[in-house]
């Protein structure tokens, strides 16, 4: 067997470079490939800066109106897939504003007036951020609503409750799923706090320190939405904690979905078997006919990785910059980019999945008793039909488990002599808290699994969410 050919390999995909440097560093310079995502939010960035230009007397209004109409032009132009992008033109501003001046002449010329490069990206990153925040804040808002209409359904289904992924605590289906809602109201938050810091404006801050033209930064800062303008100009172009906190309240939510995407792979196993999802969320097997591997839930936990990589890449790659601008920099908006589209799918697929799996009530209700899981409930009743020190309950409560584990019964399958051989002082009565449905009706301290404090909660969650 011939070994291939490795200097073959390296022209296949290095042959583009053959040109020498200059090709090797239009390549590694040009941001066009991913940067071009932020169009609308350069045009949108260039029309306020145009007509803040012409209401100070830097441009004339003839000039303004001439490029408002260019860039509507252009906006049109890439809207329909007709626009020509050029990595000769290295990225979105440029090819943008060789196109206005193509399309209007000496007016297009004149609207970098006042600003830098340095400020526009910063700019226009920050809208594309704010938009994206409030995309998935809304989709973070639509999966509570999800989650609360399912716990409200199942306020009184019972299932095990696990810590360490052993038999715990009988519980509720809707209690767990109100679980997750609170999860998601706080990743909302972190959004929104994350979206009012980053609303402040750097155009204006040019380059670096500002400019010498009497510009109006609060013109323009309040034409795009923002609160205000950037306090500092070499802040302004230099820092990008805007997107490192946009990428950590990303990251958070998305591992609060993996964690509840293991727990449906975990669910959905027939072992378990408490709940199933439909077919168009689950795929087959390309040789076992009878598989149904929960792919929707197993994407959302991989895609996390993504994002969490996401985060610590561009923490990775400002750690080390010094003020103010740096081509490292252009670096940080493809992860932002892919974990933003990561996210937004993750979302949507688990929004589809809590909305349209089906527990296997008995089945969760059967497991919800295995495991000694009302041993907790027998401890409370020992201390408060007996007046035992807790930790005397708790030790007669072990050696009642150990018992019955040892004659191959549940709690519940003790006689009151077997029981009474522990403690000779427990009564019938003990028999009206070893079952789970006893045991989560007991539960009605605050924020507990009680099913009449699930459907308040739902009830609360419900006005809350208007």
């Amino acid at each position: 067997m011939s070994i291939p050919n490795q200097t073959g390999t390296n022209q296949q995909w290095g042959g583009r470079f053959a040109e020498g440097p200059s090709a090797i560093m239009q390549a590694i310079n040009a941001s066009i490939g991913f940067d071009a995502k932020m169009w609308r939010q350069d045009i949108r960035g260039s029309l306020a800066h145009a007509a803040m230009l012409a209401h100070v007397g830097i441009i004339s209004s003839e000039d303004e109106a001439a490029i408002q109409k260019g860039l509507a032009d252009i906006a049109a132009e890439i809207e329909a897939g007709r626009f020509e992008w050029s990595e000769a033109l290295e990225d979105v501003h440029m090819n943008i504003e060789a196109r206005l001046t193509d399309r209007i002449g000496e007016a297009g010329k004149r609207l970098h007036t006042a600003r830098s490069r340095n400020d526009q990206v910063a700019t226009d990153f920050r809208l594309w951020v704010r938009d994206a925040i409030d995309g998935l804040a809304a989709q973070q808002l639509e999966l509570i609503r999800v989650f609360v209409r399912r716990a409200e359904e199942h306020a009184g289904t019972i299932m095990p409750g696990y810590t360490h992924l052993q038999p715990a605590q009988p519980t509720t289906f809707g209690h767990h799923l109100l679980a997750y809602a609170e999860m998601l109201w706080r990743d909302r938050g972190r959004m929104l706090d994350a979206r009012a810091r980053l609303n402040e404006c750097p155009l204006g801050s040019a380059a670096m320190c500002g400019t010498g033209f009497p510009i109006d930064r609060h013109a323009t800062a309040k034409a795009l939405g923002f609160d205000a303008p950037t306090r500092n100009s070499l802040d302004g172009v230099g820092s990008r904690d805007f997107a490192m906190e946009f990428l950590a309240a990303c990251a958070i939510c998305a591992t609060h979905l993996s964690r509840l995407a293991e727990e449906i792979v975990i669910w959905t196993n027939p072992a378990f078997g408490f709940v199933t999802l439909p077919d168009n969320l689950t795929t087959g097997s390309s040789i076992m006919p009878q598989k149904r591997n929960p792919d929707a839930a197993e994407l959302v936990r991989g895609k996390t990785g993504r994002i969490n990589g996401a985060l610590v890449g561009l923490l990775t790659v400002v750690k080390g910059l010094a003020l103010t601008y740096a081509k490292d920099l252009q670096e940080d908006k493809e992860g932002v980019f892919d974990a933003a589209e990561s996210l937004t799918l993750c979302l949507a697929a688990t929004a589809a999945m809590v909305r349209d799996m089906q527990p296997n009530i008995p089945r969760m209700a059967a497991a919800a008793g295995a495991g000694f899981s009302t041993a907790t409930d027998l401890a409370d009743w020992l201390v408060r039909e007996l007046k035992l020190p807790f930790r005397d309950a708790h030790h007669v409560t072990g050696r009642l488990v150990s018992k019955a584990e040892g004659m191959g019964v549940d709690l519940s399958g003790l006689t009151i002599m077997e029981m009474r051989e522990i403690e000779p002082r427990i009564h019938e009565g003990v028999f009206g808290v070893l079952s789970p449905s006893a045991s989560v009706a007991s539960r009605r301290s605050h924020g507990g699994t009680a099913p009449d404090n699930v459907r308040a909660m739902a009830r609360e969650w419900q006005e809350r969410l208007g």
